[in-house]
């Protein structure tokens, strides 16, 4: 299993999260971005820049990714093109995106898109709160003791 990020839009937060978890676990984290970041200086946590462009870091992803690994993504095209590759999808929030319910979310973002491009504002995602910080940390471990488990 490998930890992929759709680093450009990632929380800080996130990826402190993401970077305490990779070096107790020693699963490999992959922070895919158009620019470089900062990172700690592990073997096991990884930069993969890409260049700059419309879905470069999520193309990048997607040609990488194998079933079993983790994407952490807010993208919901993203998480559905994962899935689709029997890999996981995990939002920042905390929430695991399912095959169940990943249509009707691409639904409803792309209602969304069509609302904004004809000019009607439907305001961004709140702030990210301790609260979904908690959620993420905890569906993340749940992942990450399923994955050592089967190991």
């Amino acid at each position: 299993m490998k930890i992929w990020v759709d680093a450009d839009a990632c929380p800080v937060a996130i990826k402190e999260i993401l970077f305490r978890a990779a070096e107790r676990t020693g699963i490999e984290l992959i922070l895919v971005a158009n620019q470089a970041l900062r990172k700690p200086a592990l073997p096991n946590i990884k930069m993969l820049q890409v260049s700059t462009g419309f879905d470069v870091a999520d193309n990048e992803i997607v040609k990488r990714v194998k079933p079993q690994d983790l994407v952490i993504t807010a993208d919901i095209p993203l998480a559905a093109e994962v899935l689709a590759r029997q890999a996981q999808a995990l939002n920042p929030r905390g929430e695991l995106y399912v095959p169940d319910s990943i249509k009707s979310k691409l639904s409803t973002r792309d209602f969304m898109d069509t609302l904004r491009g004809s000019g009607i504002q439907t305001g961004g995602p709140s702030a990210l709160s301790s609260g979904d910080r908690r959620a993420f940390a905890g569906q993340l471990d749940k992942i990450l003791t399923r994955h050592t488990r089967k190991a």
